[in-house]
């Protein structure tokens, strides 16, 4: 069952950058535990203004429980806040991207990272301390899988109530059901919460895309194509990743969110085809 409120485990991350601001030096102390300079696994970040966001997103990345070597990039993408001086105060890597936009940001990032596995994250999500593990190891077992994307929950910024966004969860879950098994299941991968391997992200042209497609779920169809394998969903509540709700708000709010995804589970003028 999906969580109905946000777990104590995610809330003591989801606080503002005042507030955060005096984890930094157990923030950089944990990253500096943890990262390599032979990773296996790369976190990629994005992140353009994300002052007040980036702290909780780096925090929680912090406290992970993964078992593996990993290094966290965050790719400055022309911020006119504190983003990258944030950054830089928690230890993690910290490139700029002078050309605008989350694709230059994701291919700035997958163009430096060393690890063999690549996992893209958000500078607006909090992230549980298994989903390292639990995203890259379907990678690691299976060679067949090219692909991982996640679960995720919505934390509230405007008036909506968490309990709304429990119920559009469920119905957002039975829409990537009915994707996975009659549409097509790339339209289920995000960005902030999807891995693959480095070397063949690098060989269908990383993020890459074409006008009126998205990088991330193209990226998993040029995956695919390529022969690559197929896509695994992990499902593990524990895994939950928590992201703000403001693209929903930006998109019309959680109203109109809920009517969009209900014509199109009612649609089958996309069946196995990417639009």
């Amino acid at each position: 069952m999906r969580p109905l409120s946000i777990p104590k485990n995610i809330s003591k991350f989801n606080k503002g950058r005042t507030e955060l601001e005096k984890e930094i030096p157990n923030i950089a102390a944990n990253f500096k535990r943890l990262h390599s300079e032979n990773p296996l696994i790369s976190i990629i970040i994005p992140a353009y203004n994300e002052e007040e966001n980036i702290l909780k997103t780096l925090y929680s990345l912090s406290l992970t429980t993964s078992l593996h070597r990993i290094e966290v990039i965050v790719v400055n993408n022309n911020s006119k806040d504190a983003t990258e001086l944030l950054a830089k105060a928690c230890g993690v890597i910290c490139i700029t991207e002078p050309k605008q936009g989350i694709t230059n940001a994701r291919n700035s990032g997958l163009s430096i990272a060393k690890g063999t596995y690549i996992i893209n994250a958000d500078a607006d999500t909090i992230y549980p301390a298994p989903w390292i593990d639990d995203m890259v190891t379907p990678l690691i077992n299976n060679p067949s899988v090219c692909l991982t994307y996640g679960k995720f929950s919505f934390i509230p910024i405007a008036a909506t109530p968490r309990i709304v966004y429990f119920f559009y969860e469920y119905v957002s879950d039975l829409n990537r059901k009915i994707c996975q098994l009659f549409k097509e299941e790339a339209l289920n991968v995000y960005g902030f919460n999807s891995s693959c391997r480095r070397l063949e992200c690098l060989s269908v042209g990383g993020f890459n895309h074409p006008a009126g497609t998205n990088e991330d779920g193209w990226l998993a169809i040029k995956l695919r194509e390529k022969g690559y394998g197929k896509f695994h969903w992990v499902m593990a509540n524990r895994s939950i990743v928590w992201t703000t709700d403001r693209r929903i708000q930006i998109d019309g709010g959680i109203y109109k969110a809920t009517y969009d995804r209900l014509v199109k589970n009612l649609s089958f003028t996309h069946l196995r085809k990417w639009n």
